[in-house]
């Protein structure tokens, strides 16, 4: 075995790694589901469908904290499910896990131009073709592609400029949320009805099955833990607590656009947070602005999955279960540059293929991310019992009971993908995208070489000093 000399640059801080999470969950869904989510369950029932999504959620990340203070290194899941289950396990877990995240990018390179066709009237320029139903505009395949190229290179220079970028928009998000509260405290309405009287087990049930794919993005921590000047300690108390502020935000926003107007009517309109943000202010310029603020979510969103997808793809070809060519860090900016590059390339096509496909992709691509959650769960159980002398700064107290609940949950989160279940995927379509990806990692996976020039069994804290 050859030893591995390099290292990623230990330099985010506390607040570049929470930016990183919170950008993450709080993408485009707040801005276009709000009016979808109060008129199935009214602005309580909503409240308390995001608490119970919060918790679910918190215990899952609450397991991921444990493991990324014990193993804080570049790659997250790759790492625990390596340690815990081998190669082949932690192939599943970490390509489960970059389609997940890749879903997400390639979604984001397509949202940024429909975001801006409800914003720029006439954006929508020069049909190209259509695909699956949906037209393809040239303005958008421009607008997108050079998001993807822009995006793209931010992470490629570094790491910290990404996270800087992902800070200042973070601040624009946080700033429309408090304008639209601030708003329904001086301007708002409370609906006629009595308190609590639009709870409906139903309407809860159902905004909470939603809401832990509205906080997808928490595991971007354990992503870049090794770029973190960060106690192992506090990486872990990061995730839970990056969950919580996403949580309270969206409920902020929900309650928020609960006083500017009914939940039907919201529910008519494409972009229901900017028409609440309309009607608090009286002002189409302030809504559209609430758009632009939207707008900043998708880019969030997009840089943390792209900065997540590219170190697991680096961890796993540093495993020797990809190309070796792709087990590259950058000798000037530190990056793992050509996973970088190829992904911030693949998704310059994106807008290529129209939205009904790409929301086929991240379909699918949810079912990768929940799936990875899963292997997450059962290799914290599998190092509790193998190794418990492994030192643990951030050890769960009854962890084992921990475990079974996030086990469950995670069962459930996949049980909702499988026919029968409320986001079942579409065959032919969303279940051929899941099985091309599963074929071509054992394609991938059989032409790479398995043995690792880092030997994950060996990895601990005290390579972090």
């Amino acid at each position: 075995m050859v030893e591995d000399t390099r290292s990623f640059e230990r330099i985010l801080t506390k607040r570049d790694l929470f930016v990183l999470a919170f950008g993450a969950m709080i993408g485009w869904g707040w801005i276009i589901q709000t009016g979808y989510w109060i008129d199935e369950a009214g602005v309580a029932g909503s409240v308390l469908g995001f608490v119970a999504g919060a918790i679910m959620v918190c215990i899952v990340g609450l397991i991921y904290g444990e493991l990324a203070s014990a193993l804080p290194f570049v790659g997250g899941e790759h790492v625990y499910s390596h340690r815990a289950l081998g190669p082949v396990g932690s192939f599943i877990c970490t390509w489960s896990l970059v389609l997940g995240y890749v879903g997400v990018v390639v979604f984001e390179v397509i949202a940024l131009p429909s975001a801006l066709a409800y914003v720029v009237p006439g954006f929508n320029m020069i049909e190209l073709w259509t695909i699956a139903g949906e037209p393809v505009y040239a303005s958008w395949v421009l607008v997108g592609g050079l998001g993807a190229v822009v995006m793209t290179a931010l992470n490629y220079r570094g790491v910290k400029p990404a996270a800087q970028f992902q800070t200042i928009l973070a601040l624009v998000i946080g700033l429309a949320g408090v304008t639209l509260v601030a708003g329904a405290l001086l301007n708002g309405q409370s609906q006629p009805h009595p308190p609590l009287s639009d709870v409906g087990a139903t309407g809860v049930a159902t905004v909470a099955i939603m809401t832990p794919f509205m906080f997808v993005g928490f595991d971007v921590i354990p992503q870049s833990a090794e770029e973190a000047d960060v106690p192992p300690r506090f990486i872990g108390l990061l995730i839970p607590a990056s969950v919580t502020l996403a949580a309270l935000f969206y409920i902020a926003v929900i309650w928020a656009s609960g006083q500017a107007m009914p939940g039907a009517e919201l529910a008519d309109s494409s972009l229901p947070a900017a028409k609440a943000m309309e009607a608090i202010f009286n002002s189409q310029l302030i809504g559209r602005i609430m758009a632009l603020a939207g707008i900043a979510g998708i880019l969030t969103s997009w840089n943390s999955f792209l900065l997540g997808a590219s170190r697991a793809v680096f961890a796993l070809a540093d495993s020797g279960m990809l190309p070796e060519r792709i087990d590259t860090l950058h000798p000037k900016y530190n990056t793992p540059s050509t996973a970088v590059v190829l992904i911030g390339g693949l998704s310059v096509f994106a807008p290529l293929f129209g939205e009904q496909m790409l929301v086929w992709v991240v379909n699918a691509a949810g079912l990768g991310l929940v799936v990875a959650w899963f292997f997450v769960v059962v290799s914290f159980f599998v190092l509790r019992r193998r190794e418990p002398e492994l030192d643990r700064p951030l050890k769960l107290p009854y962890g084992y009971a921990f475990g079974t609940v996030a086990l469950v949950l995670t069962l459930g989160f996949i049980g909702l993908y499988l026919p029968g279940g409320p986001s079942a995927l579409v065959w032919p379509y969303e279940w051929g995208i899941v099985l091309f990806w599963a074929l071509l990692g054992v394609a991938l996976y059989s032409v790479s070489s398995t043995e690792s020039d880092v030997d994950v069994t060996d990895l601990d804290t005290d390579q972090l000093e």
